[in-house]
């Protein structure tokens, strides 16, 4: 058959597809612009902007409306008053997260960004119980603090009061107090790993604000066909996920279950106790490794 044939039958079922879909479903939903086939309302919203374009949209349609952005329907709160009356009255309705392609793809559902569900209840309960242990919102953090601040000073003195860009240095004082509860060592701030790791956390942070992130989960599609920087937000992740791993093996070597030094090693002792959510990352930092 012919080729071009063959890639116009495809593009109409996919317009046929797509009408249905949004055809079928729009009756259950909000009011919203009409959308378009396969492209949804993606015309109509400036993603440069998004704000101002969905504040554009609920003057029209209230509050709370409907968007396709692409064939996928997303309904939006707009305003205090919805917001407050999903996420607060009606919390335990609205505590799910839809899923985005971006994050399945990094995460595989697991995290506490990225799940849902019961998996996203424990690991977020652990998580929190955990950073509280170790300090977070106390005044037992206050230590960590302090001698993260002795060390910014110190650095900030290296300068001899020349004009100098400190975002850096300013950023990398709070990361390198979390890093004292998470690897149980603050890093120098010439130090290459921590220099490496900080800055493919601004570069990923970069990349998922970026219009073409968005795009793609519109169209999954192209995380695995298509060319962009999601490929290098994907490698990010991995280089940093196998960085994470190196620490978790030093710990395991080390490990006193009767004196937990950081998070990692509450983890381990969590994962022997046999918890199933701890479990699955287990595994999805196994299958990372292959």
């Amino acid at each position: 058959m012919d080729p071009v044939l063959v890639l116009g039958l495809s593009v109409f079922c996919l317009f046929l597809l797509s009408l249905w879909r949004q055809s079928s479903g729009r009756d259950k939903l909000p009011p919203g612009p009409t959308p378009l086939p396969i492209i949804g309302n993606i015309l109509q919203i400036n993603f440069k902007d998004l704000s101002k374009s969905l504040t554009n949209i609920s003057k029209v349609y209230g509050p709370v409306f409907t968007v396709y952005l692409g064939m996928k329907p997303t309904v939006v709160l707009h305003g205090y008053e919805a917001i407050k009356e999903a996420l607060i009255d009606y919390g335990e309705e609205f505590s799910g997260r839809g899923k985005l392609a971006m994050s399945e793809k990094i995460n595989k559902g697991l995290g506490i960004v990225s799940s849902n569900g019961k998996y996203w209840k424990k690991t977020r309960r652990f998580s929190l119980m955990t950073l509280r242990n170790f300090g977070m919102g106390k005044r037992s953090i206050e230590d960590r603090v302090q001698e993260e601040a002795c060390c910014l000073v110190e650095e900030l003195r290296k300068t001899n009061g020349s004009p100098c860009d400190p975002t850096f240095i300013l950023g990398s004082a709070p990361s390198n107090v979390i890093c004292s509860i998470i690897f149980h060592n603050r890093f120098d701030y010439n130090d290459q790993n921590f220099l490496v790791l900080m800055k493919r956390v601004n570069e990923n942070i970069k990349i998922l604000s970026s219009p073409w992130i968005q795009i793609c989960n519109i169209f999954p599609a192209l995380i695995n066909y298509f060319p962009g920087s999601h490929n290098r937000l994907i490698k990010n992740v991995s280089e940093m996920r196998t960085y994470v791993l190196e620490k978790v093996k030093e710990h395991q070597a080390s490990l006193d279950i009767n004196n937990p030094r950081d998070f990692i090693d509450c983890f381990l002792i969590k994962m022997e106790e046999g918890c199933q959510t701890m479990v699955k990352w287990t595994i999805l930092f196994d299958e990372h490794t292959k």
